[in-house]
């Protein structure tokens, strides 16, 4: 029996995958279905998982699943052949990443949790399986052009910062839990319109559109797949792209390009970008857009503060760490105050 949690620091783990002799998928999926035992269910799929070599992040809970993972290649038939042999896993849609750079994860983590996509509603607010209309690439397009139609975008703020459908409507909002209740404001007078729910891979428009009908919407639909779908049914089909900008992903990549529009700016000096990092200050971490030239002035940091502390030995960095003078928690996910421009 493996290991049930990654033992290695991302040194050693950097190390293994740079040494693997096979190119991998990046695929996410979820599924809302009853597991009765999440904890047991978890630890014998890390096992079966780690048997394939699979990295990437998985969420499960009664509730259901939630997955971003990476599959070398020569294992995915059997990958596929594993999901299937599991009642709850069976016929699973995969998306399948629009880019692949093979630095998407570099370890295995299943996580068990109260639910896999968190909204912040009570768990009998509104019923989730009442979701709304699934719509095809081709169908979606069709609806877009509709004039009574509204195009919602249900992702965060720095998502739909750097792509996004034409015409979208944005909320400004760091995490779905917040999205909910903000969205119904927005949209509450178009209750008789025809609205068209998007997220990443599908997982957000499914309680998106519960919600919404629950609140007495009459037409609620949602891209099927999400935009990573949508991305390969144009071009398997040929039909018209109406995303614009870059696709954000939840690992290492940090986006798939799309279109080759640059619709978003650099947060330090306005120029256009559509980089996403980290900052690498650790005790700070801040997501923020970059561009190159910003990136070498503040060596990958988010200010000259971050540079600093960056720079120091790692000894007193971690000691840095330990105290109060930088905390992850000063700052909002993307968003880049006044102060930290200089």
């Amino acid at each position: 029996m493996a290991d049930l949690h990654n033992k290695y620091g991302k040194e050693e783990l950097l190390k293994r995958f740079n040494e693997e002799e096979f190119e991998r998928k990046t695929i996410s999926f979820y599924r809302y279905v009853i597991i009765n035992d999440p904890v047991s269910f978890r630890d014998s799929l890390y096992n079966e998982l780690t048997e394939l070599s699979v990295l990437g992040r998985i969420y499960l809970a009664k509730e259901g699943v939630n997955a971003q993972i990476s599959v070398p290649k020569p294992n995915f038939v059997e990958f596929v052949k594993r999901l299937n042999q599991r009642s709850e896993l069976s016929n699973m849609p995969l998306k399948i990443a629009v880019e692949e750079s093979g630095h998407s994860f570099l370890k295995l983590k299943i996580k068990v949790r109260n639910k896999i996509l968190a909204d912040g509603m009570d768990d009998n607010s509104y019923d989730v399986t009442n979701v709304g209309t699934h719509l095809t690439a081709k169908e979606w397009n069709e609806k877009m052009d509709l004039p009574d139609s509204v195009v919602v975008d249900v992702r965060n703020h720095y998502e739909s910062e750097v792509g996004h459908f034409q015409g979208a409507v944005c909320p400004d909002v760091d995490t779905f839990r917040e999205e909910l209740p903000i969205l119904y404001d927005l949209l509450k007078d178009k209750k008789e319109n025809k609205v068209l729910l998007y997220c990443t891979g599908g997982i957000r428009c499914e309680k998106t559109s519960a919600f919404l009908k629950d609140k007495g919407f009459k037409d609620v639909n949602q891209l099927h797949g999400g935009i990573i779908d949508y991305v390969r049914q144009i071009n398997d089909e040929g039909l018209e792209n109406k995303f614009i900008g870059k696709n954000f992903v939840f690992d290492d990549r940090l986006g798939e390009e799309v279109t080759s529009d640059i619709i978003s700016e650099c947060h330090q000096c306005s120029e256009p970008s559509n980089t996403h990092v980290n900052c690498r200050n650790d005790a700070c971490h801040l997501l923020f857009i970059q561009c190159e030239v910003c990136a070498l002035k503040y060596d990958g940091c988010c200010c000259s503060e971050c540079k600093s502390i960056f720079n120091l030995p790692l000894e007193k960095q971690k000691v840095l760490r330990k105290g109060d003078k930088v905390k992850a928690s000063n700052y909002s996910k993307g968003r880049i105050r006044p102060k930290l421009k200089k």
